[in-house]
């Protein structure tokens, strides 16, 4: 594969969060007699496209499924068939449904790929079921669900990890290890952003609210945080060292939805009245350490799509962003000139051990 790092490859290459997951799942199967049995809990879009990642696994057994979406279900079990000669296990009875896939005795972890508003009730349910939990983003959508979910997971002893994939991408895992490496020196400033037009995602076809749809009605402020969020919480080590203790947030007016719903469903179409929220959230943050991070978060807005996630870095001793189509680095008394360098110059002394490992492996993985 490509020597060199570039705004493309970060995406397409990403070491994926559900690789990474595979990775733990072979590793654990290696060393027992048995494979790790996963029950999917939602096969959307992104649900069946982990579940394909996860057949590619020797290490790995499907044994259930629910969707609500009988299509959905059917399709999930059809691929599982395809792949492996068995049939899993098939729950499609009601929303509340995933409880009975977690009685059984032939799941020992989930994943779960459901609407985002599911997330934290379903993951705090599975591990008091005393299941593996590897959960899409994000946790959960209100402070009493993370609450719970932490509890739930001190209580159980299980396993949980959420499936933030882009703390995986090449670039933030070489920036990663740069900073271990006390290449920057003492850490003060980031800035992140999750900024993606994503207004096709919020209707169904006849102008109903997805999901998103949803969330983008009832919710102002940044609900979709941790793909920006995710990487610069592991370069500053929240709650590795550092947490976050406070923050003040401004959301810009909402108008980037409305002017889209009109323009596809037209000016009379009931979705056109909705009250949206704010199009443009930016945050500051702020950790017990003294350091700050800007956070944005637009996913309302007209823009073009080369990519979906912008970082920033500064510490003592080094500056990094990736703005630009290669992702690039200052360094006090290494960069030869007072000027951006590719990050590529630094790739083979500070390449991260994950990637050298795993790179393959995700190369093969797409969006992850």
């Amino acid at each position: 594969m490509s020597e060199t790092v570039t705004r493309r490859e970060a995406l397409k290459l990403g070491a994926a969060a559900g690789v990474l997951a595979g990775a733990a799942r072979r590793a654990a199967a290696a060393t027992g007699p048995k494979p790790i049995r996963f029950g999917f809990i939602g096969v959307g879009g992104r649900g069946t496209g982990l579940l394909q990642q996860a057949l590619a696994h020797e290490g790995v057994e499907v044994t259930a499924i629910c969707d609500i979406n009988e299509a959905h279900l059917n399709r999930g079990i059809d691929l599982v068939r395809k792949a492996r000669g068995n049939e899993p296990a098939g729950h499609s009875a009601g929303p509340t449904d995933y409880r009975r896939l977690l009685t059984r005795d032939d799941v020992d972890a989930v994943l779960i790929a459901t609407p985002m508003q599911l997330h934290g009730r379903m993951a705090a349910d599975s591990l008091r079921a005393g299941k593996h939990v590897l959960s899409e983003v994000a946790a959960a959508v209100t402070v009493d669900e993370c609450l719970d979910l932490v509890r739930a997971q001190k209580e159980s002893g299980r396993t949980y990890m959420l499936a933030e994939n882009v703390c995986y991408y090449r670039a933030n895992l070489i920036v990663l290890n740069m900073i271990e490496q006390g290449l920057f020196g003492e850490l003060t400033y980031a800035e992140c952003g999750y900024v993606h037009d994503c207004r096709s995602l919020l209707f169904n076809g006849d102008g109903s609210l997805t999901w998103r749809g949803e969330l983008a009605r009832q919710e102002s402020g940044n609900w979709y945080p941790t793909h920006s969020l995710g990487p610069v919480a592991q370069w500053l080590g929240i709650n590795r060292g550092d947490r976050l203790v406070s923050l003040v947030s401004r959301s810009s007016p909402a108008v980037g939805v409305k002017d889209y719903a009109t323009k596809r469903f037209g000016a009379d179409h009931p979705t056109t009245k909705l009250p949206w929220r704010g199009d443009s959230n930016t945050s500051l943050l702020s950790t017990e350490r003294g350091r700050v991070i800007e956070l944005r978060f637009d996913t309302s807005s007209a823009r073009p799509h080369p990519t979906t996630t912008y970082f920033t870095l500064q510490g003592a001793t080094a500056s990094y962003h990736d703005r630009e189509a290669v992702p690039s680095i200052w360094v006090d008394g290494k960069s030869k000139e007072v000027a951006w360098q590719s990050i590529n110059d630094y790739a083979a002394e500070y390449e991260h051990p994950l990637w050298k490992r795993w790179a393959e492996e995700a190369s093969k993985t797409g969006h992850g």
